[in-house]
């Protein structure tokens, strides 16, 4: 299990000490993050960083995922691409059916005796209803809600009213209109994580080979779940006008969210659109890699992608970045606080084909701009986007909940 001392030598001592004597104001309270994967997403990825390190400081802390069925998810995808703005046909069957999934589970997890409670993203939000609340409740949303679904916000609505707190990544995704408190917190990426961890050559050889991806010519990664919001259609668009410049290859890479039943479906459309770019080599589809392979793949990549339409944050930008590799992402969501246009990558629109393709060929023919991108990257992570400073702004956050000095 990591411990914050592990982290000497990637951020300054002063910020260790820091975090211990915020954490010593919470000695012995007990904390609880719930939410709807173990596996999957950034969100998991986040609690598997964050979870141990407040543990190791000194706060019990704890996790819990939610159990649901089939249908369930399916309901939950839908509300997830409402707050996203898409329209949702929010019947009365999908209403009773999140409610049931999340009544049921309060019965068998039994986290009321917690000091705090944070709820993580739409899934779990009702369950706040079948507990007596003697506690904070935090939830913590990490979606883009700059333009939800008016009827399933005012649903959903309901529930956060019974929240003390509203955590979101962005400004854009304050709700002026919501009478509890909210804040931003901006997500953040574990340094000493597998899918982050720096990487001998042999190794990052081995799982290359492993998966067939030639180094004969450069390489253009996205990395993310196969979601339309991710836009891998548009990628493999991108893609088609890159090649006619330069000699390159893309390589797709995603996994499976068990909280994302979209994913199958999206992945037959990308090999049915890409098929002879695929059968050619020049298009390569990875899917269920594990986190080391993403994290050797997007060290030999030229260029990180990532060509979103919506996005909560988009922590694989900050991912690449660690990893001194040139990015050319969307401006959307909070990619941009990750992405200074010019310095730290290139920002583009995304529904700009060609401007993205452009900006992808400027990297791949100039190497001392893809240097200076790169080495600009990776300090402006180190200063703003590690799990160290994430696990500040809860220990700041719960102090200030629980009432301690």
């Amino acid at each position: 299990m990591k411990r914050l001392e592990d982290y000497r030598g990637i951020v300054p001592d002063e910020i260790l000490a820091d975090l211990h004597k915020r954490a010593s104001r919470l000695y012995d309270r007990h904390v609880v993050h719930v939410n709807s994967t173990a596996q999957g997403g950034g969100v998991a990825e986040m609690l598997y960083a964050l979870i141990p390190l407040m543990n190791d400081a000194g706060v019990d802390a704890g996790w819990r995922v939610l159990v649901g069925g089939p249908d369930f998810f399916n309901v939950t995808k839908a509300f997830h691409n409402g707050l996203q703005s898409e329209p949702i046909d929010l019947s009365e069957q999908k209403k009773r059916l999140y409610i049931q999934v999340n009544e049921a589970f309060s019965q068998y997890t039994h986290i009321r005796h917690h000091d705090a409670i944070i709820i993580h993203d739409p899934q779990p939000l009702p369950i706040i209803k079948f507990y007596k609340k003697r506690q904070p409740w935090i939830w913590r949303c990490h979606i883009d809600l700059s333009d939800p679904d008016p009827k399933l916000w005012e649903f959903l609505q309901g529930y956060i009213l019974r929240y003390d707190l509203m955590i979101v990544s962005h400004e854009r995704y304050l709700r002026p209109e919501l009478p509890i408190e909210q804040r931003i917190v901006n997500p953040a990426i574990d340094p000493l994580s597998q899918k982050n961890i720096e990487l001998p050559e042999r190794t990052i050889a081995k799982y290359l080979k492993r998966h067939r991806i030639p180094l004969d010519k450069p390489l253009i990664t996205q990395v993310s779940r196969f979601d339309k919001w991710k836009d891998p259609l548009g990628v493999v668009e991108v893609f088609k006008h890159v090649r006619e410049k330069v000699d390159c290859r893309l390589v797709l890479a995603g996994n499976m969210a068990t909280d994302d039943p979209e994913g199958f479906g999206i992945f037959e459309k990308v090999r049915r659109k890409a098929g002879a770019l695929i059968d050619r080599g020049d298009v390569i589809l990875m899917i269920g890699a594990t986190d080391i392979e993403i994290n050797a793949l997007q060290r030999v990549s030229s260029v990180v992608l990532q060509k979103s339409l919506r996005e909560g944050f988009g922590l694989t930008v900050s991912e690449a970045m660690w990893k001194g590799t040139p990015v050319v992402a969307s401006a959307v969501g909070g990619i941009p606080l990750q992405v200074i246009d010019g310095e730290t990558g290139f920002l583009v629109d995304p529904t700009d084909v060609a401007g993205c393709a452009d900006r992808i060929v400027e990297i791949l023919t100039n190497e001392s701009l893809a240097r200076e991108l790169a080495t600009r990257g990776r300090e402006h992570v180190r200063e703003n986007f590690l799990v160290t400073r994430l696990l500040g702004h809860y220990l700041a956050l719960l102090a200030e909940l629980l009432g301690v000095d």
